[in-house]
């Protein structure tokens, strides 16, 4: 079993490494946009599904709340968290619009609108990451294996390179993790 535990964390660090070599400017160029929106008045929307959803949630708690600085809240939605949105869209018009109706009502021009899906297929994330892009707002898609259907909706994307579930979750983390102490940074010291 240590062999094993020890092969996880090896596959953890490749991934972690790659991430690093190619996607850091990705990264440089999220914070820049994520610090132009929010110095303009716009707002940061979050979407994914099941452990995406989390890490949704996640992200908008550590940009209205804080990640390690005092400093006053900025404006962030995770449209996963209303149940009486989720289930009333979906039961009006299919678990496919969950995403796109929120973003219809609360994305305007000039927002960014982050959608995070390990496969980069989740057809709900790819419908509203297409109306967003449509509608002016600046999409950013955090995926995983080869970016999937929804990296072609996006005017920015982090694809972990990875095909392994768990290792793009630790990728989007981590991407998540730097964006926000790199915005605090930015923004308020």
């Amino acid at each position: 079993m240590i062999t094993e535990i020890a092969a996880q964390f090896a596959n953890h660090r490749e991934v972690i490494t790659r991430i690093e070599k190619e996607l850091s400017p990705q990264i440089a160029t999220m914070v820049t946009l994520l610090t132009d929106t929010f110095n303009n008045g716009g707002k940061l929307l979050v979407m994914g599904n099941g452990g995406s959803a989390a890490d949704a949630q996640h992200f908008v708690a550590e940009i209205v709340g804080r990640f390690k600085m005092e400093r006053r809240g900025l404006p962030a939605i995770a449209l996963s968290t209303d149940t009486s949105i989720l289930t009333a869209i979906g039961n009006d018009y299919g678990f496919d619009r969950v995403f796109y109706r929120q973003v219809e009502a609360l994305a305007a021009p000039g927002d960014v609108i982050v959608g995070i899906s390990t496969s980069g297929n989740s057809l709900n994330v790819l419908h509203a990451m297409e109306l967003a892009h449509a509608s002016g707002c600046h999409t950013v898609g955090l995926l995983g294996k080869d970016g999937g259907s929804i990296k072609k909706a996006c005017d920015l994307v982090l694809t972990v390179p990875t095909d392994d579930t768990p290792r793009i979750q630790e990728g989007h983390i981590t991407i998540i993790h730097i964006v926000c102490d790199l915005l605090e940074k930015k923004m308020f010291t």
